[in-house]
């Protein structure tokens, strides 16, 4: 989803764009997300790699304990490492978010210049706040499956599987706790 979030900023700012562009391959056969198919900086066309970080996976705890963002940054060092081989012919821009919010440092600086591009394209001063609101609200979903997900959901009889995280939330705004109907 955010991956597709930052191909249609880009394709806002008159960018064009290629996902998963096949030219892009690394020794181990993956692939970048995303690649402009014009110049960026210098002649040298920008390759980007979206990941998503959960801060409180139990492999991560250690990292979360020493600082807001550090799981992140952890994230965008090893996706510097992983693409180091295309960085000889390419720009490599990482984006890292983690389930919680935060965005790495040179993401944050990269959204918001494209968000500028955008508002360049459309006349609309706040595309900056746009995009940020639209990665906001793609990580809040990912949050909501990860908890529908996660938790145990107490579905009264005859609710379609459907209406289970309407009902999930419902319910818990109200103060109850959903528990196991003994049968």
């Amino acid at each position: 989803m955010l991956n597709n979030l930052v191909a249609q900023a880009l394709a806002a700012a008159g960018v064009p764009v290629a996902k998963q562009p096949v030219g892009l391959v690394r020794q181990d056969g993956k692939r970048a997300d995303g690649l402009m198919l014009i110049p960026f900086e210098g002649g040298r066309s920008l390759t980007c790699d979206v990941t998503v970080v959960c801060s409180t996976a139990d492999s991560h705890i250690d990292l979360t304990m020493q600082g807001p963002g550090c799981v992140m940054e952890m994230a965008v060092s090893r996706k510097e490492t992983k693409y180091a081989t295309l960085r000889t012919h390419y720009d490599f821009q990482p984006i890292a978010v983690e389930t919680l919010g935060p965005i790495n440092e040179s993401a944050t600086s990269f959204l918001y210049d494209l968000g500028r591009q955008i508002s360049l394209v459309s006349g609309e001063e706040r595309e900056p706040q746009f995009l940020f609101q639209r990665i906001s609200v793609a990580i809040q979903r990912f949050n909501m499956v990860l908890l529908h997900d996660g938790c145990f959901v107490f579905r009264p009889p005859g609710l379609l599987p459907a209406q289970d995280l309407i009902f999930f939330i419902n319910f818990s705004f109200l103060g109850n706790k959903p528990t196991e109907v003994k049968k």
